[in-house]
């Protein structure tokens, strides 16, 4: 139309044929004009609706009316899209509350925005039952009313676990308390979970002693029930007679010999138990587990091999460190490759293998053997103090074992497949 328009003046005067022209012209620019603008519109209204997301914005009429119906038909697709996305989101989020809400474990989640105005964004039902608290919406305010529970949380804000003991309407409650840092678009998070671990410590504790006191009742008849038969025999035996003759002292003779037997046997069940509960406290240093593995296998070389075991005691030159009571590890590992060696009796090609792994920050030093191994239902009761599978033997070896790893705040782990292969590991934290 320009191009006419500029044909007709400069070639031709057909003067109303150029009005006519520039007024259509003109006409053409202004309605592009417009219609430029009301696209424009129409798409910051789209962006607009995205940002808020606000999902009631429709371009229906325009998308099958308008010049350009792809373009209104994609924002209607995109903002029905993203409509879906956030129901999905918010029916999880929904979801995830309930849970939460459900869960007896209480949770808390601070949003980090300074020291002051710190403001919890969720605070479930059961750490308001457990604390005894209303659901605050401010930390401070939170603190106020809990502050030793609040500065238990500060110690560990940067992460980890902690147990508290609290008091709470004049009775004491144990807490199990871990604290995750988390990052949610820019603005830092606390995630408080705590739990009451006061009647699970209980329970545990009375099945402990119902265990221990089953075991404790269990040797004390077997030494008490012959002791008290044969004195009841001695008595009777003894009872109208005011002399001995050579044959009486010959019935005696062994009766009082298993009296003094079966007392001595309950002597040393006492001090077994001494041992267990006397443990001294560790004299930790920095030692190489190359050190301890190599101090072990000069040890007990001559022991096992008068067995005719095999016995291997591999990766003697490691350079990594532990701190540890030397004497007291000793003690544990020979308790282990001890009853190695009593898992052994009349295995075929028996061997005993010592060796170490580096997993997760973990070390163990494991004790492998391929002997008779442990039943599925003992794994747990090898380690009550006096429980036993072996004849004559003390049952306190796992015991004091698995109380030194203890003090070096480990543990002792136990993996056994029955005639195949057995591991016993020492479970060591290492940084």
């Amino acid at each position: 139309m320009a191009i006419l328009l500029y044909y007709l003046i400069r070639n031709t005067e057909l003067w109303f044929t150029i009005t006519g022209v520039s007024i259509i012209l003109l006409v053409s620019i202004v309605s592009l004009y417009f219609y430029i603008n009301e696209i424009r519109d129409d798409i910051k209204r789209f962006i607009l609706a995205v940002k808020t997301r606000d999902h009631t914005l429709n371009f229906k009429n325009k998308a099958t009316k308008g010049s350009f119906p792809e373009l209104y038909e994609s924002f209607n697709e995109i903002i029905q899209v993203h409509k879906d996305i956030q129901l999905e989101q918010d029916a999880i989020f929904q979801l995830i509350k309930t849970i939460l809400q459900q869960v007896p474990v209480g949770v808390i989640v601070v949003k980090k925005e300074n020291n002051r105005n710190s403001e919890i964004s969720f605070f479930n039902e059961a750490a308001t039952n457990l604390l005894n608290v209303p659901a605050y919406r401010y930390w401070h305010r939170f603190e106020q009313h809990l502050p030793i529970f609040a500065g238990e949380i500060s110690k560990i804000n940067g992460g980890g676990k902690r147990f508290l003991e609290i008091k709470l309407q004049e009775k004491f409650i144990q807490l199990s308390i871990e604290v995750i840092p988390i990052n949610l678009y820019g603005i830092d998070h606390l995630i408080i979970s705590f739990q009451n671990i006061k009647d699970e410590i209980e329970q545990k504790e009375t099945e402990a002693w119902n265990r221990l006191i089953g075991v404790i009742s269990h040797e004390i008849l077997n030494s008490i029930t012959p002791i008290s038969s044969l004195s009841d025999t001695v008595n009777q035996m003894i009872a109208n007679k005011t002399t001995l003759n050579s044959e009486d002292l010959d019935d005696l003779k062994p009766a009082l010999q298993t009296i003094k037997r079966r007392s001595e046997g309950l002597l040393d069940f006492v001090k077994d138990y001494r041992l267990i509960a006397e443990l001294p406290t560790p004299n930790t240093e920095q030692y190489s587990v190359g050190e301890v593995l190599q101090h072990i296998k000069v040890l007990m070389q001559p022991m096992v091999s008068a067995k005719h075991i095999q016995f291997q005691v591999l990766q003697t030159a490691s350079k990594i460190t532990l701190q540890l009571d030397f004497k007291l590890i000793e003690q544990a590992i020979i308790n282990l490759i001890t009853n190695s060696i009593y898992a052994l009796e009349d295995t075929e090609k028996p061997i005993i293998q010592v060796t170490y792994r580096l997993i997760h920050n973990k070390v163990y030093i494991d004790v492998v053997d391929n002997g008779k191994g442990i039943d599925k239902e003992d794994i747990e009761r090898i380690f009550v103090p006096f429980y036993t599978t072996r004849k004559n033997g003390s049952g306190i070896g796992l015991t004091i074992t698995r109380n030194i790893m203890k003090m070096h705040q480990g543990s002792l782990e136990v993996n056994s497949a029955p005639n195949s292969l057995t591991t016993f590991s020492l479970v060591f934290n290492y940084s």
